[in-house]
């Protein structure tokens, strides 16, 4: 594992959905996935330190009492607010959308075929900040 490796949790109980996006991201770039089917396996591994987390809005199909995402979501911002979290819904609902931003989510994407696509632009855009925030860093300290 090098360092330049970019490690991203992917959870969600639609288990095809999952394997889908595993492949995916494995097959267009250098990524370390780890995937979880509910949001208690994922705070159980958060200790990992995940670069992003891709979370499902849902996470309730395998078990009705398993957390909802956005619970989720409070619970990994409470561990570390600087882990970046882009949610998932199959819901293409401007309140769900909403609801997800007001809890501290980078973003937020609707399931579908283009799904993969926009999570890579966000992915990308999320590096280019972080790595824009460590060079502002480094200057503002040599000034």
């Amino acid at each position: 594992m090098t360092k330049d490796k970019i490690k991203i949790f992917l959870v969600d109980d639609d288990a095809v959905f999952l394997k889908s996006l595993e492949i995916d991201f494995l097959g267009s770039a250098d990524f370390i996935i780890e995937t979880y089917a509910t949001g208690e396996l994922c705070m159980e591994h958060l200790s990992r330190n995940p670069d992003v987390i891709v979370l499902d809005y849902q996470l309730d199909g395998i078990d009705k009492t398993a957390m909802n995402g956005i619970k989720t979501l409070d619970q990994i911002k409470a561990f570390n607010p600087d882990i970046p979290v882009v949610m998932l819904s199959s819901q293409d609902k401007i309140e769900v959308a909403i609801d997800c931003m007001h809890h501290k989510a980078f973003d937020y994407v609707v399931k579908s075929e283009t799904a993969f696509m926009r999570l890579q632009k966000i992915i990308t855009t999320i590096f280019t900040y972080k790595k824009l925030e460590k060079e502002l860093k480094w200057y503002m300290e040599r000034m």
